[in-house]
């Protein structure tokens, strides 16, 4: 048993079962003697789902992983040069290829029985949108063994842009002057336009309050997960103290019933004793008497 065939095999299992599994290789690892090795494993964090769901595009397509990491140099590289022609046709295949990555993630999902919804496939997203920017996330996603997903911190903002450095953009031509409506079509105008700005201030209104609350829903799952990993831990350990203290148990038992049949018998032996004592005792004191 080793660290890295051990973790392989854990990163591999479904979420559900990677706690019991983890227990079972930390139990393997100290009856073989290896704490250390038990001590590596139970340090193993349970992968969140967005993570687990990375691993699986990872590990169930091995082949896209290098046309991604392949990608990401040609993006970083054109970054640094700064060729806005190739960086415009680079980030129209980063933006088509993480799409078509996080449907594949989304089938893959549903297959293996974990259906996943928009808040995990947005950190699909960002997880692979990091791996394209960043050559150690990258690095840490083709591994397979992500339990958090990673975070786009570095970005591709002249790509985002379509802009290239070396040509100034041209400067559009002046919008001819539109005709002035009469009194009232402008006043009708004007509420429309108040409307739809206010619909508009609404609408974001709700979206960013949505996505506060779909956040922080999101981190209170994790929590709760990342909770109930540490007491499934702890479960485990005691699970493993409870049966060693059950196995000294019935030894204890098994010496306590030893014990007490060894007293038994030297009790029985010392009464037989006893017994013959007595009878020597008596024929001594028969053979010893004038009148025998």
């Amino acid at each position: 048993m080793d660290f890295d065939t051990v973790a392989e095999e854990l990163y591999a299992r479904r979420p559900e079962d990677f706690v019991a599994a983890r227990a079972s290789a930390v139990a393997s690892a100290r009856t073989s003697g290896d704490r250390d090795l038990a001590r590596r494993i139970g340090a193993l964090r349970k992968p969140s789902l967005a993570a687990w769901v990375s691993n699986l595009l990872v590990r169930s397509n091995p082949g896209e992983v290098e046309p991604l990491l392949r990608l990401g140099e040609g993006l970083r590289r054109a970054h640094q040069d700064l060729d806005g022609e190739q960086l415009r046709e680079l980030s129209r295949r980063q933006h088509a290829l993480v799409r078509a990555l996080s449907a594949q993630a989304r089938r893959l999902a549903k297959e293996a029985g974990h259906p996943v919804g928009e808040s995990v496939l947005r950190e699909v997203e960002n997880t692979l949108h990091a791996v394209l920017a960043d050559p150690e996330a990258a690095r840490t996603w083709a591994a397979g063994r992500l339990d958090k997903p990673l975070n786009a911190s570095v970005g591709f903002p002249a790509a985002a842009e379509g802009a290239g450095p070396k040509r100034p953009p041209a400067r559009p031509a002046p919008a001819p002057a539109p005709s002035r409506p009469d009194g009232k079509a402008a006043e009708r105008q004007r509420r429309q336009l108040a409307q739809a700005r206010e619909a508009a201030e609404t609408a974001e209104r709700e979206r960013r309050t949505l996505r506060e609350e779909a956040d922080a829903a999101d981190r209170a799952a994790q929590e709760a997960e990342e909770r109930l990993d540490r007491l499934q831990r702890r479960v485990g350990e005691l699970t493993e103290e409870l049966e060693r203290a059950r196995n000294e148990h019935q030894q204890a038992r098994f010496a306590e019933r030893t014990a007490r049949e060894q007293a038994r018998t030297a009790g029985r032996r010392l009464r037989e004793a006893d017994r013959r004592a007595a009878t020597a005792a008596a024929r001594l004191e028969r053979l010893a008497s004038p009148d025998a």
